[in-house]
């Protein structure tokens, strides 16, 4: 991934995703905004115990650090709903919108337009389909993997808008790495199949289980991409879950523009 900016004005961005004309995308660190306490400082979500105002300032810091358009945003809650986001979605004079209902998963086919996955440790996973020109973001957690809810996401793509995963790529954001990602009680949470990926210990590698989804659901292995960061052990970048349970949430996107 390469650095954009610096300072307190910085985000990531995927090589592999910056070769596409009218494609833009962005994953954000926890630099940079105005929440303090656990929450410091570029929290986007509102659902964790941070001042609202500092959100909502946040948020609007966010749309200008990463430029402009349209903010929708997932209300996650670790299902295997998914969201198609239309011209019309939300309130059309409001530039940052969160959709009504829970999904974990948007897909969107609208210039000007840009999906927003909050993260502290779970997967944001960047898809676009440059020949049908429709991008996807998803929200993928331990819940999300066992679900499979990227290969849901990819299937969702095809019936709705015709999009070909041989011609897809895609990007797995800064997350749990296998490093951390211990699960003591495996046995009764994850799927038998998922100990082919078991790393050390209890510890799992959830970028391999997701890449693997990626290419079971039709992806060409060479155009899944992984960041390889661990949010946990990156805790002045990022926010972890694992690390501090209270804390904040970061913000991936994706997006077109008009060509």
């Amino acid at each position: 991934m390469l650095l954009v900016g610096g300072g307190d004005s910085c985000y990531f961005q995927f090589k592999a995703l910056g070769r596409f004309d009218g494609l833009t995308h962005a994953v954000g660190c926890r630099t940079g905004g105005v929440s303090q306490g656990p929450f410091s400082a570029l929290n986007v979500s509102f659902d964790v115990g941070d001042a609202p105002d500092a959100v909502a300032r946040n948020r609007r810091r966010w749309r200008r650090l990463s430029g402009g358009g349209v903010h929708v945003y997932a209300r996650q809650n670790h299902g295997t709903a998914i969201g198609v986001v239309g011209p019309d979605t939300g309130p059309c004079d409001q530039t940052i919108r969160t959709l009504p209902t829970p999904v974990d998963a948007l897909i969107t086919d609208v210039p000007g337009i840009r999906l927003l996955i909050q993260t502290a440790d779970c997967q944001a996973v960047l898809l676009v389909d440059p020949q049908r020109r429709v991008v996807a973001n998803v929200h993928c957690g331990w819940r999300g993997s066992v679900a499979n809810i990227i290969g849901l996401t990819v299937a969702r793509m095809q019936a709705d808008f015709g999009c070909d995963p041989g011609q897809m790529t895609a990007a797995i954001g800064p997350s749990l790495g296998p490093c951390c990602a211990e699960f003591v009680n495996h046995v009764k949470e994850l799927p038998m199949h998922f100990r082919a990926f078991r790393a050390d210990g209890d510890r799992f590698d959830f970028w391999r289980i997701s890449q693997e989804q990626l290419v079971t659901a039709g992806l060409r292995r060479d155009r899944v991409h992984t960041a390889g960061i661990c949010t946990r052990c990156n805790p002045d970048l990022f926010y972890s879950y694992r690390a501090a349970h209270r804390t904040g949430r970061c913000a991936a996107l994706i997006g077109l523009e008009a060509l």
